[in-house]
């Protein structure tokens, strides 16, 4: 235990944790020389590879100067909030990455609240000191503030600085000092880093941080060992959540080494092991001494802030494209996420064929959702929705801290299209640089189709980041989309000339040749109605020719969403369509009769709340 350190890494998106990670294992001979190492080798599911963002927590190990170092990468998102969490307990010490132009951000603040309360004591890393413009003493003096904010204590505020730069591979103690290695960096976690608590020769107790599924092992628990020793072959109990204890016996034991799961016989106190043989183990329970029963804490996490409704698709389209489309697929499917994923949270409706879900914002549900349709998931979604609770016989709503950084041609339309949302301006400072920091207190639901008209107002260049603040009491009606939406009257192949023919009446979402549905969503009105129009119909032939009338059509360019983009954009009346091979949008109701009688149904101003 004294050779070994247990230790994760934290920050806001994109300020260089994985970048990190990838230089330390160079450097510490994890490669040999001549092999080809991908970029931010962390992220290995394609999702993350594609966005570039780390969206679950993952383990790697390095040797240094006789010490192995146990590192956890984390995600930087606030939206996987629960990933930090759940490996809290898993550490001894947190490395908290802040970028040295940008400074703190709002992630950076939830996640060393979040390391502050467990009496961890963070080393301070400001990376990214080769990046033009930086000011990494000023970011210091903010980070500082932030400890004091957060009610570190005197120890906690004595931390450890090292300046880095991840992508080129350095650290130093001072920015002075000449250096071309990480070797400052790994120095200073095997001095500044307590050893694991616990005792080596006490009853075996081990609390389960991880999960995942593998085909031949089954169910696979990571997590630390608080007390004792683990041994192949060993019986233990699994102390569950709800009180039942369950009699198993160790299958196999894995340690880690670099990035791999390397098997081995014994582990002892302090290191982090993943173990099989567990058919019921689930994140958060612990594991012990059949003769030792002692539960530790369990892992909390916090709840969930939005909820959205999967439904089984109903669409002319249904059952053509995806391979899962039943109810019982999707529910089934939602169960073993809930295995793995511990800050998500479903529930059955009344309806057979609707679920609820309910994680931290829309990226988290987005990645869900992506990730089933890439599976061969086929269903539908609704808007996603904020959950309200009670508080004093009052409605209370999440509130989002959100940290904006525009061009100053553009603050004024920020303030004001926040303003309408609800927002509260907290804080400007303009930088010198030509941008100005904005920081806000928002609604959730006001964020909530935001970003698509944040980047139109700054013309792209703004930059929007946000995590959950708190609950607040409800502040109050926020104006929904401005314009209506196109929606097909016919089904058929959607043709160019009907769409030139409505290229006066809004933007269109399709392509030519696209094959469209009764009721399905083909572009936005101009206006602020939806209005049903006719994109299947063609020209008709005739041995009449008119001046022009053989000019070559010309179409402008579709608006092609992203599902984020589709999530922010739907409103309460319309639903996206998942499938693997499409997203479309459509109406909840496709037969224009149903939709007019469900219209005038519907109460002026009812805010349906989860």
């Amino acid at each position: 235990m004294k050779k070994l350190r247990n230790i994760a890494i934290i920050a806001h998106v994109d300020h260089g944790k994985t970048t990190l990670i990838d230089a330390a294992l160079k450097q510490t001979g994890f490669f040999r020389e001549n092999q080809k190492i991908e970029e931010r080798i962390m992220d290995s599911n394609d999702i993350e590879k594609e966005r570039g963002i780390t969206i679950f927590s993952k383990n790697a190990a390095i040797h240094y100067k006789d010490h192995k170092i146990n590192i956890v990468d984390t995600p930087g998102h606030a939206d996987f909030g629960g990933e930090v969490q759940r490996i809290m307990m898993m550490v001894d010490s947190v490395l908290l990455l802040v970028d040295a132009f940008e400074g703190p951000m709002p992630q950076t603040k939830y996640v060393l609240k979040n390391a502050l309360q467990l009496g961890l004591k963070p080393i301070v890393v400001i990376n990214k000191i080769d990046r033009p413009n930086c000011t990494p003493h000023e970011v210091l003096d903010k980070v500082f503030d932030l400890f004091v904010e957060l009610n570190a204590t005197d120890e906690q505020l004595d931390f450890p600085v090292i300046y880095a730069s991840a992508k080129k591979g350095i650290a130093k103690h001072n920015l002075d000092d000449e250096n071309d290695n990480l070797i400052p960096l790994l120095d200073t976690i095997i001095k500044s880093v307590k050893e694991p608590d616990g005792k080596e020769d006490g009853p075996f107790q081990f609390l389960v941080s991880a999960i995942e599924y593998d085909n031949y092992l089954g169910k696979i628990g990571t997590g630390k060992i608080h007390r004792g020793k683990a041994k192949m072959g060993d019986e233990v109990v699994l102390l569950k959540r709800d009180g039942q204890r369950v009699l198993y016996r160790i299958a196999r034991l894995f340690v880690y080494e670099g990035l791999k799961k390397v098997e081995t016989k014994t582990a002892s106190a302090g290191d982090i092991i993943s173990i099989s043989g567990l058919a019921q183990i689930d994140v958060g329970e612990t594991v012990t001494d059949k003769d030792h029963q002692e539960p530790l804490p369990l892992i909390n996490v916090d709840e969930p802030t939005l909820a959205m409704r999967f439904l089984v698709n109903d669409s002319p389209f249904a059952g053509l494209e995806g391979k899962w489309v039943t109810s019982r697929n999707i529910w089934d499917r939602l169960e073993r996420e809930l295995q793995t994923n511990i800050s998500i949270k479903i529930e059955k409706t009344d309806l057979p064929d609707q679920f609820i879900v309910k994680g931290r914002g829309e990226l988290q549900l987005g990645i869900l959702i992506e990730n089933m349709r890439r599976e061969g998931y086929e269903f539908a979604v609704s808007k996603p929705k904020v959950i309200y609770r009670e508080l004093e016989g009052k409605v209370t709503e999440p509130i989002e801290l959100a940290m904006i950084d525009v061009a100053d041609e553009y603050t004024g339309v920020v303030i004001e299209k926040l303003g309408i949302r609800k927002g509260e301006l907290l804080n400007l400072v303009q930088g010198g640089d030509g941008y100005t920091r904005l920081e806000f207190k928002v609604p959730a639901r006001g964020l909530v189709g935001f970003s698509n008209e944040f980047m139109t107002e700054t013309r792209g260049t703004g930059i929007l980041n946000h995590s959950f603040y708190e609950y607040e009491f409800y502040k109050g009606d926020i104006p929904k989309r401005t314009r209506g939406v196109l929606v097909s009257l016919e089904q058929g192949t959607a043709v160019a000339y009907s769409l030139w023919n409505l290229h006066d009446r809004g933007e269109m979402f399709i392509t030519p040749g696209k094959e469209v549905y009764t009721g399905m969503i083909v572009g936005e009105h101009s206006r602020e109605d939806d209005l049903d129009v006719n994109v299947i119909k063609n020209k008709k032939m005739s041995n009449v020719r008119a001046s022009g009338a053989d000019d070559a059509i010309k179409l402008s360019p579709p608006r092609i969403m992203s599902l984020e983009q589709a999530m922010e954009y739907i409103e309460d009346d319309e639903l996206i369509e998942i499938t693997p091979e499409n997203i479309r949008l459509r109406k909840k109701y496709l037969d224009i009769n149903e939709r007019k009688r469900h219209n005038r149904m519907k109460n002026k101003g009812n805010d349906e709340r989860i």
